[in-house]
């Protein structure tokens, strides 16, 4: 219950009494140390909770975490090489052009949005050279995907909104590559920001508070996520730089920030402790607006994830 009063006064900037944090671990991860890596976890029930971690099936994935290839509702093929980490699409339902006009949306809901539900949606339905091209000519079959992904976005919307109960509703879709936009702000503007706009606010107008996790650099943006009714922001510290978050999303919106986890598998134990204080005392402040996520994937040593396990319980009460 603790835990989940600090998440909303952090959220809400109402002084939370610890900074929340997490430490996400991937299936490939619990594949790989299995018994060690339990051992660990019992070890920072602060973080992970009192469950027993020795009670898990460590070779327990499902969905596009096995290997192989999956088809989703819309027919886009994921193919995963490696089970327990995550597939990517290879084979893209509309690669013509032309397929557009004819494209239907599934009528089967989901009662979700998956991770990618809009601007990756784009990208998985098209593959990503046609939809830069689209974007760079402009033609009304642009218009029409993204009128027909975004319809199928409020439908989805509608049914979660039925049965989740949740005060905040999650969303996730990476905007950024590793150094900026994929096509520039202004032209996100005017076709994405509209359809994360009317979804969002129908979140607010049903009473509910937004989160939304999306990778990569986004940082010309965030102003327009904060006004599409984002009210936690998950973004990536080394794509963006920690100064630039300070200075655009600090106090205004609640960052769930994610550590960096391209640094996680090359650091000292040392550096991750620096890591982590540099990120506290930079973006965090007594009011709240600040949640950390570490994610280590199976090329983390444990060494480091014990470090990261650490740090975080050294610095998550660094303002009290």
């Amino acid at each position: 219950m603790a835990q989940l009063d600090d998440l909303h006064k952090a959220m809400t900037f109402q002084y939370p009494e610890y900074i929340p944090a997490n430490v996400s671990i991937l299936p490939a991860t619990w594949m790989l140390y299995r018994e060690e890596l339990a051992a660990l976890v019992a070890r920072h029930p602060l973080i992970f909770g009192e469950d027993d971690p020795y009670k898990r099936d460590y070779d327990a994935v499902s969905g596009t975490y096995v290997e192989g290839e999956h088809t989703d509702n819309w027919g886009c093929v994921w193919s995963n090489l490696r089970t327990g980490m995550q597939a990517i699409v290879t084979k893209h339902p509309v690669p013509r052009r032309e397929d557009v006009r004819t494209l239907t949306a599934p009528k089967e809901l989901l009662g979700r949005h998956p991770h990618g539900f809009m601007w990756l949606r784009l990208l998985d339905l098209r593959g990503f050279e046609q939809m830069m091209v689209d974007f760079a000519e402009e033609p009304p079959e642009l218009h029409q995907l993204i009128d027909l992904v975004l319809e199928y976005n409020m439908r989805e919307l509608e049914l979660r909104l039925e049965r989740e109960d949740h005060e905040l509703m999650y969303f996730g879709d990476d905007l950024g590559m590793q150094h900026r936009l994929a096509i520039r702000p202004e032209k996100w503007r005017k076709y994405l920001k509209p359809c994360y706009a009317r979804i969002y606010g129908c979140c607010h107008e049903a009473g509910r508070s937004v989160y939304m996790h999306t990778d990569g650099h986004i940082i010309e943006i965030i102003p327009d996520l904060i006004e599409c009714g984002v009210n936690v922001l998950n973004p990536q510290i080394r794509a963006n730089g920690l100064d630039n978050l300070v200075a655009v999303a600090k106090g205004k919106v609640c960052v769930h920030l994610d550590l960096d986890r391209q640094l996680f598998p090359f650091a000292t134990p040392q550096e991750i402790d620096d890591h982590v204080r540099e990120a506290v005392v930079k973006l965090g402040s007594p009011e709240g607006g600040l949640w950390l996520n570490a994610e280590c994937e199976p090329d983390v040593p444990l060494e480091n994830i014990e470090a990261i396990c650490n740090a975080i319980e050294k610095y998550r009460g660094y303002y009290r």
